[in-house]
């Protein structure tokens, strides 16, 4: 169960991978793994893009994997290696926290060539590099139609963020722009019940899925070609991720 505040629990199907040629790849390769106990020959080298919701599935799926110590590894092999030496058709971008203990490919079980993945403190943007680099998979990769920004618990830049604000003391260097980007989050997290820091995670996730969706050329996409944006939420201890916007 994958549990979503805005539209409530939402049960994903529980479904072969194989609703995509990639996802049937996937788990061809895991099977390889499994019963060999080295990566699995390549045989997906012509696979289709998912469409958005079966991407956020296969996302899901890999997420559930990696929560049951399951993972299969897909597109880790070095056949697939030197087949996306030559081209990329990543399936989703990741915009998540710098953090050491959220590595998007490992929580999501996914391999080489299958993410764009951005990271800042607590997925902070600008308007210059970060942004553009959020935009630059979506808008030259056809196969790119989901975006996920992923916070998670006991995020350090918060933290952080919060004592600075609170105490009037700026923080050192540019950690002081990172703190800056994160105000509206404290703004709208400090009336909440509750625990500021988890609040003003989950805050940050939705401020900027709110951001992205309203970036111009973003919301082009979101319309002409059906680019989903979702927000999700990490458990350290658990490895899990729920959709949170």
């Amino acid at each position: 169960m994958i549990e979503n505040p805005v539209n409530g629990a939402v049960q994903m199907p529980e479904r072969p991978e194989s609703v995509t040629r990639r996802g049937f790849a996937g788990l061809a390769a895991g099977a390889g793994l499994l019963a060999t106990g080295m990566p699995a020959s390549h045989a997906d080298a012509q696979e289709a893009a998912p469409s958005p919701r079966d991407a956020l599935r296969l996302l899901l799926r890999g997420n559930r994997r990696w929560v049951r110590a399951r993972a299969v590894h897909p597109h880790q092999s070095v056949p697939w290696r030197l087949h996306v030496s030559e081209h990329q058709e990543p399936f989703a971008t990741v915009v998540s926290c710098i953090d050491s203990r959220v590595p998007p490919e490992l929580v999501f079980d996914r391999g080489i060539g299958d993410l764009f993945v951005v990271r800042t403190g607590a997925q902070t943007l600008d308007d210059l590099v970060v942004l553009g680099s959020i935009e630059f998979g979506p808008v030259n990769y056809r196969s790119a139609r989901l975006m996920v920004v992923l916070g998670h618990e006991k995020c350090g830049a918060v933290i952080a963020a919060i004592e600075s604000i609170e105490s009037g003391k700026p923080a050192p260097g540019h950690i002081k722009a990172v703190v800056d980007a994160l105000r509206p989050a404290y703004r709208a997290a400090k009336p909440m019940p509750g625990d500021l820091v988890d609040n003003m995670i989950r805050a940050q996730v939705r401020l900027t899925v709110g951001r992205l969706k309203r970036d111009p050329l973003l919301s082009r996409l979101i319309v002409r070609s059906g680019l989903l944006i979702v927000g999700g939420y990490y458990y350290l201890r658990s490895g899990r991720v729920d959709l949170i916007v």
